[in-house]
């Protein structure tokens, strides 16, 4: 079977081009805060498939990690990181995430982002989540990620240096001997192809949720920003592990709404449909273990109960503390007939967040010259086996510094853009008329049934075998849409999340598998690269 280079057949020289210093793919917290972190003085254009204000940055709710309290220190950050990831953390990348955190937030303090304070006082409210061990998670209400992305957009909007181009398809990244040259996109409001050409690309195109039926991702999370990455040479890593957020609405017009571990970080208690509280025979931090702990004891109950979901109880707050503190949960909650100040909520774990991605170093550097990643398409070996809570937009806005920081200095030694390059792709490729949202949602379906909280070699063989029939159908297809190039993204994602986790013969954090239960760190703790093969 054929490992197509690029989705679609193109010659340089016959399409628009466009030249810029740096070209940033997508628009969350990671993307627009690399853009302010780069001097003034460069060309930049951040391109995003749909509008700018829609990513998974903005819908995150809970907060920012960062050690401010006096009793708390980044080492404690960073034993609680180096805990939730259970043994497959880089101890390199942790140390520079915690101990870089303050002086981020202090950067986004500046910016004016409007997080909230402690009464009678200029000091930050800082909160708990799962799995810290002190109150460090700084919050905007229940609309954190909003909060930063909105005065982030704002300030990049201003910057006469940023161009943003808006329903802007990232294809494929062009290469040459393992050097990028910039980036092939599909400009959607002008019904055309566009080159544009740069040395520098920064992939903070986020991850890929929408490869399972329940996620709290918004739509535009095919994975794109990988697939386009590993078609390139690029080495994903990590990918097996794919993280469920426990808490997840669940109502039949909305399963996708997050409940913010926050919630849990105020007091509230998990329950089974039977009113029974249940996580204190699971773990000793009861409803506050690790995400991956508490997501399989909530399907536990579940499947002990036989229900589909469980309840979040929050009702000893009173509704004026519940309106203030968490004013979107509350808000939306109410529009579906649920008062959390005095009906339990009913949730259910959902796809939250992709550990894996594109390998880097701290510098966001992969093996690709030129061409860097950052945030959720990442992956830095933050978070190893399973995130710790609010270190997601945090580790956008860090090590979007030290890209910046890179970036400044290869482009400082070296300005001059090769203008020069040409390259022509054609293949004989295949009009065919496929049911792509059928297969969209098959593949959703087999991959939440069988590679997702619960997992075992019978049942991801079920699902590899149907993965790799899509992809004969698929592989030489004529590509002309964004549905097309997403329906490939998907299934390449698909096949390669699957292969690692039939790779790894072993439970580890959010991987668990039936049939290899416990944690094998002879065999196991190391971690898993995937990179094409070159033919």
């Amino acid at each position: 079977m054929d490992n197509y280079r690029y989705l679609i057949d193109f010659d340089t020289d016959k399409i628009r081009k466009e030249y810029y210093d740096i070209i940033i793919i997508g628009s969350g917290i990671a993307g627009v805060y690399t853009a302010l972190e780069l001097p003034e003085k460069y060309n930049i254009v951040i391109i995003t498939k749909e509008t700018i204000d829609i990513s998974n940055s903005v819908l995150a709710q809970g907060g920012i990690a960062v050690s401010l309290d006096k009793e708390d220190s980044p080492e404690l950050h960073f034993k609680d990181t180096i805990y939730a990831g259970a043994g497959l953390c880089d101890e390199n990348s942790v140390w520079v995430l915690v101990n870089e955190a303050a002086k981020n937030i202090e950067a986004l303090c500046k910016y004016g982002v409007n997080f909230d304070k402690k009464e009678n006082k200029d000091e930050l409210s800082l909160t708990r989540e799962g799995a810290h061990s002190k109150n460090r998670i700084i919050h905007a209400g229940d609309t954190t990620g909003k909060e930063v992305c909105d005065k982030l957009i704002s300030i990049v909007k201003a910057r006469k240096n940023v161009k943003i181009k808006e329903r802007t398809f990232a294809i494929d990244i062009l290469t040459d001997n393992d050097v990028c040259k910039g980036v092939l996109s599909y400009d959607e409001d002008c019904d055309q192809y566009i080159y544009y050409v740069s040395s520098v690309v920064i992939n903070a195109a986020g991850g890929f949720g929408q490869l399972y039926l329940n996620t709290t991702n918004p739509e535009v999370a095919t994975g794109d920003g990988v697939s386009l990455a590993y078609r390139a040479g690029a080495e994903l890593m990590d990918m097996e592990f794919v993280q469920f957020h426990p808490t997840v609405l669940f109502h039949p017009e909305n399963k996708s709404f997050l409940i913010s571990e926050a919630v849990r970080g105020e007091g509230a208690i998990l329950r089974n449909v039977f009113g029974e509280r249940f996580m204190p025979k699971y773990h000793e931090l009861n409803e506050l273990a690790p995400r991956d702990i508490v997501s399989r004891a909530i399907f536990s109950e579940m499947k002990k109960t036989e229900s589909d979901h469980v309840y979040l109880d929050i009702t000893f707050k009173d509704k004026n503390y519940l309106e203030s503190r968490f004013p979107n949960i509350y808000k939306t909650c109410l529009n579906y007939g649920i008062d959390i100040s005095k009906d339990y909520i009913p949730v259910a774990p959902a796809e939250h967040y992709c550990m894996g991605g594109v390998k880097t170093d701290v510098f966001g550097r992969t093996n690709i010259k030129g061409f860097f990643a950052c945030g959720e398409v990442a992956c830095s070996g933050i978070h190893g086996a399973n995130r710790l809570a609010s270190n997601s937009l945090l580790e956008g806005l860090v090590f979007g510094r030290k890209i910046g920081e890179e970036v400044s200095k290869i482009l400082a030694e070296n300005i001059s853009l090769d203008t020069s390059f040409h390259l022509s792709y054609k293949k004989n490729r295949i009009k065919k008329q496929i049911d792509k949202k059928r297969i969209k949602t098959d593949i959703q379906n087999l991959m939440t049934k069988y590679v997702g909280i619960i997992r075992n070699r019978e049942g991801m063989i079920i699902a590899k075998n149907k993965i790799d029939q899509y992809y004969s159908v698929i592989c030489d297809m004529y590509n002309t849409s964004i549905e097309d190039f997403e329906i490939q993204n998907m299934v390449l994602l698909a096949r390669i999340v699957i292969e690692a986790a039939l790779e790894r013969e072993e439970s580890r954090g959010a991987h668990y598998r039936t049939d290899f239960q416990s944690t094998d760190d002879i065999n196991w703790k190391r971690n898993i690269i995937k990179v094409i093969q070159k033919k």
